[in-house]
């Protein structure tokens, strides 16, 4: 009969291991930095309930680095909506309908794996296509049927953990109508963006057909925000409003017809691009952005040798090759980003149509 084995002496043993061969681990010094952090608080002497809410988080986090890690070089939208809309009406149906039209170009898509918009947002993409980010609540939710099962539905405990890889994983957010849980995914993605936290990437507001949802949302926003200062003036244009499919869809895959990706080196932001622009394309971004510059003029350039640091990598960063893209560099001043997004847009309306470009769904 074997005998019980004992946990510390196993944990011991784990750890002598992870030590020795630490330095030949990719990420060890980020690896030995966790660990540190964790005897840091041991040494704290932390209560009981903090060490519950670590533990707890962490799990939520393991649980979504295990999931999405296989799928980091798909292109991912997050849609987002009222988790109390029924099948029968028409933002509902038209959540499918984006849904699905959306995976046809390459892209899959995550929901909150609950009902209304969520569910609709499952049905449209099929579960091959779907990620389901569930919140363990006490009285909802229940995963819905078209992601139930599935080996990419996670159940997070926490919020914060849920909406970090809602928008760490995300290339495209979509918001259908929806309650305090939508407006509040739509401000942090707009404040992400807006403060330079997150990288940029279209933010679509989908109406149905005859409805101001969100036509009522961006008065509010203009009267009382815009107006009053207390954003920048061309903060708008982080956001595209519509009631058409054709044009919600075309809002994110021409987002990346050029476009690819973006990371800070230093106090410099390197924008990587599909295609390389021509020294007259640049020098029109120069004339007509120099009001986002600090010094110096937008470059182009190849990789800095300083990318493949991601010793602090941002969200949406992947170790991804993208060596061969090129690139323009330039000194941002991080403050203007409605100006930058504007800049993203002339740029995906650049470049010799007859090459071929990068499909929008890889990254």
């Amino acid at each position: 009969m074997p005998l019980p084995t004992d946990p510390h002496a196993e944990l011991r043993h784990r750890l002598n291991h992870l030590l020795d061969v630490l330095p030949q681990l990719n990420h060890g010094p980020l690896i030995l930095q966790a660990i540190e952090t964790l005897l840091n608080m041991a040494e704290d002497g932390l209560d009981g309930l903090d060490w519950k809410i670590l533990s707890a988080a962490m799990l939520d986090l393991e649980k979504g680095f295990h999931v999405f890690h296989r799928y980091r070089h798909v292109r991912k939208i997050s849609i987002f909506g009222s988790s109390r809309l029924p099948p029968e009406s028409p933002a509902y149906q038209m959540a499918v309908d984006f849904a699905q039209y959306v995976t046809q170009q390459g892209f899959m898509v995550m929901t909150g794996a609950g009902g209304g918009i969520m569910e609709a947002g499952n049905q449209g993409a099929g579960a091959d296509k779907s990620f389901g980010l569930n919140i363990q609540l006490p009285f909802e939710q229940n995963s819905n049927p078209f992601i139930a099962g599935d080996e990419k539905l996670i159940d997070f405990k926490y919020f914060f953990t849920r909406k970090l890889f809602f928008l760490r994983e995300a290339d495209a957010i979509a918001l259908f109508p929806g309650g305090f849980g939508t407006q509040d995914e739509a401000f942090e993605c707009l404040t992400l963006t807006q403060t330079g936290k997150s990288p940029p990437i279209p933010v679509v507001l989908i109406d149905p057909p005859g409805d101001n949802y969100w036509q009522d949302w961006d008065t509010y926003i203009h009267k009382h925000l815009i107006e009053r200062e207390l954003i920048g003036a061309n903060d708008d244009r982080l956001y595209t409003i519509t009631d058409n499919l054709a044009t919600a869809c075309e809002a994110i895959s021409g987002f990346y017809q050029v476009y690819h990706s973006s990371r800070y080196v230093g106090d410099r932001l390197v924008m990587r691009l599909n295609l390389e622009l021509t020294n007259a394309e640049v020098q029109w971004l120069n004339h007509e952005f120099v009001d986002i510059l600090i010094h110096d003029q937008i470059r182009k350039s190849g990789a800095l040798p300083e990318e493949r640091d991601l010793q602090e990598p941002q969200p949406q960063q992947v170790q991804d090759e993208t060596e061969h893209l090129p690139r323009l560099v330039f000194y941002f001043n991080q403050r203007d980003h409605g100006r930058l997004s504007q800049m993203i847009a002339a740029i995906n309306q650049m470049g010799d149509a007859s090459r071929d470009r990068c499909h929008p769904e890889r990254k």
